[in-house]
C-alpha cells in the first residue's frame, strides 16, 4: 500500500497525493509531504524512492532490512532505522516480533517503509488527519509524532511482561511445575530481545536531541530528548524486570530443592523408624542354627506379645528421640 498526504500553510489542510506528483509537491519548502510505503515489494519502492534523489546504498539498506537502529546523515537528508516491536503469545509461551521501520526525514518531506503494517504509523496518521498541528509544525515535528507513538506503544507490552512475572512468581511458591521454568526462560529470551532493541534506538534518539542536524530545527530537540528519556526508563525497567525473572529461576530451583529434601528427609526417616523393626524380625527369624534343646517357651504367645509390642514401641521411642533432637 502506498499513501501519501500533503499539507500546504495556504490550504491548511491535509490532502492525498498521487505518486506521480511527488516531485511537483516538493517544489514548494513551506508544504509537507508524508509518503508511507506498506508491505510494498522492492520492484516497487525502489523508483519511489530514487526519485527523492537517496544515495543508492541507502535505498539498499531499507530494502534489505538490517534490522538494526542506526543514523545515517546524507547532508540533504536523514536516513533513520528502527524497530517496532510487538509481544504475541504462541501455546501460552511469550514471544517478541521485531519489525523494522526505515525513515528518509528531509526539508519538507518524511518518507516511511515498512513491511507489515504498524499501529503507530497507522495512529500518526490518522491523528494528522484529524488534527493539523501534528504535521504543520514541520517534518521533523511530524518525525517526532512517529517516533514518540511507536516508543509510547511499548508500554503496555511492558505491563504485560510484568504482569507475566507476577503471576510465575506466585506459581513458584504455590505449584511449581516444568511449565513454569518454561514460561520463565521464554520471558527472559523476550526481555533479551528489547533489550537488544532499546539499547540501540536510545543512541539513535540520543543523537537526534544532541546532535547538529541540518533537517532538525534546533528547538525540537527537546521532544526528541522526551523520547530518549522514555527509552532510557524502558531500559532500566528492562533491567529490573530481567533481574526479577533471574531471581524467579533461582527461587524456583531453590523451591523445587527444598521439596526433594524434604521428600529425602521423609523417606530417610521412614528407613530409619523401620531399621530396627527389620534388625528384630531379621534376628528372629534366623535359622542357621540348630538349637540343641528344646526352646519350645520361645514360640509360645507371650514371647509373640513381647516382640510385638517391641517392635510397634521401637520407632516411636525413635521418632521421639530424633524429634527431641530436631532432625524431625
Amino acid at each position: 500500500m502506498i499513501r501519501a498526504i500533503y499539507y500546504t500553510p495556504a490550504a491548511k489542510r491535509c490532502t492525498e497525493i498521487p505518486v506521480g506528483r511527488f516531485a511537483e509537491v516538493l517544489k514548494d519548502p513551506q508544504g509537507i509531504l508524508w509518503v508511507d510505503l506498506c508491505s510494498e515489494p522492492p520492484e516497487t519502492c525502489e523508483p519511489i524512492l530514487s526519485g527523492f534523489g537517496f544515495h543508492p546504498l541507502a535505498i539498499e539498506n531499507t530494502l534489505a532490512e538490517i534490522h538494526s537502529p542506526k543514523l545515517d546523515d546524507w547532508g540533504d537528508y536523514l536516513h533513520i532505522v528502527l524497530n517496532y516491536l510487538m509481544l504475541k503469545q504462541e501455546n501460552d509461551q511469550p514471544s517478541l516480533i521485531i519489525d523494522e521501520l526505515d525513515v528518509f526525514l528531509g526539508s519538507n518531506y518524511v518518507i516511511t517503509h515498512h513491511d507489515s503494517p504498524l499501529t503507530a504509523i497507522d495512529e500518526t496518521w490518522d491523528n494528522c488527519r484529524r488534527d493539523l498541528r501534528h504535521i504543520q509544525s514541520g517534518s521533523d515535528h511530524l518525525l517526532y509524532r512517529i517516533i514518540d507513538t511507536l516508543v509510547m506503544s511499548y508500554m503496555p507490552m511492558v505491563e504485560l511482561i510484568d504482569d507475566e512475572i507476577d503471576l510465575i512468581e506466585d506459581q513458584v511458591f504455590s505449584k511449581p511445575s516444568p511449565d513454569t521454568i518454561e514460561r520463565l526462560f521464554s520471558l527472559k529470551r523476550v526481555l533479551l530481545t528489547m533489550r537488544r532493541v532499546v539499547n540501540p534506538q536510545r543512541e539513535v534518539l540520543n543523537k537526534l536531541a544532541r546532535d547538529d542536524y541540518r533537517m532538525i530545527d534546533p528547538k525540537d530537540r527537546i521532544f526528541f530528548r522526551d523520547i530518549y528519556d522514555h527509552l532510557v526508563r524502558l531500559h532500566d525497567l528492562n533491567e529490573s524486570m530481567r533481574d526479577l525473572v533471574s531471581g524467579a529461576v533461582d527461587t524456583y530451583l531453590s523451591v523445587i530443592n527444598n521439596r526433594m529434601n524434604d521428600a529425602m528427609k521423609t523417606l530417610a526417616v521412614i528407613t530409619t523408624l523401620f531399621m530396627p523393626v527389620s534388625f528384630v524380625a531379621g534376628f528372629f527369624g534366623m535359622n542357621f542354627f540348630v538349637p540343641e534343646v528344646p526352646l519350645t517357651e520361645w514360640t509360645g504367645r507371650p514371647v509373640f506379645f513381647i516382640i510385638l509390642i517391641l517392635i510397634v514401641l521401637t520407632p516411636f521411642i525413635m521418632y521421639l528421640w530424633m524429634h527431641r533432637r530436631k532432625w524431625v
